[in-house]
């Protein structure tokens, strides 16, 4: 199923959808589904799991609604099935006061085993805006992101784009400590 015939977001409500996405070798499985169907075996060769691992990950995936059966073909006598997204992207409930933020601790995990010498472009900066200013900007880099996703070729290597763009909130003083 070609991913423009995909709803545009799957929007995640309920505690196991939750507990799906929140766990890191299940959002590199949808990583690799981002594009193009796999199969079980195509998805344990992309993220470095034993066929076992990679079929319990997809179960719990295909149960919370994350990813589905799109083709499916008879490889000597073996029902061999294609899994894809259910949608474009995936919409997280807001993690509330205090909570983690899924996406960033997976985005961070994924940085962290890059290989330290391949091709990256991080960068962090400390801006001072207007609430217009943050709207604006917030709604160019997500065009930015979405015209990207578009100009995505699934022959070519993967690669990610993670932004934030949030007002930090107050911290409190570390107390105690020699004075």
């Amino acid at each position: 199923m070609p991913t423009d015939e995909l709803p545009e977001t799957f929007h995640v409500t309920t505690t196991e959808q939750l507990r799906a996405v929140s766990n890191l070798t299940r959002h590199r499985i949808m990583a690799v589904l981002r594009f193009e169907p796999a199969t079980i075996t195509q998805i344990a060769e992309r993220v470095g799991l034993a066929k076992g691992s990679s079929s319990y990950h997809v179960r719990l995936l295909e149960r919370a609604g994350l990813v589905k059966v799109v083709r499916t073909r008879k490889v000597r006598g073996v029902t061999e099935r294609y899994y894809a997204m259910a949608a474009r992207s995936i919409e997280l409930p807001d993690p509330g006061d205090g909570g983690p933020d899924v996406l960033m601790r997976h985005a961070v995990a994924d940085l962290e085993a890059s290989p330290a010498d391949g091709a990256r472009h991080v960068r962090m900066a400390h801006l001072r805006l207007s609430d217009e200013q943050f709207a604006e900007l917030g709604a160019r880099l997500q065009a930015l992101a979405d015209e990207y996703r578009d100009l995505s070729d699934p022959s070519l290597p993967d690669a990610s784009l993670v932004f934030a763009l949030f007002h930090p909130g107050m911290r409190k003083q570390a107390t105690g400590g020699a004075e």
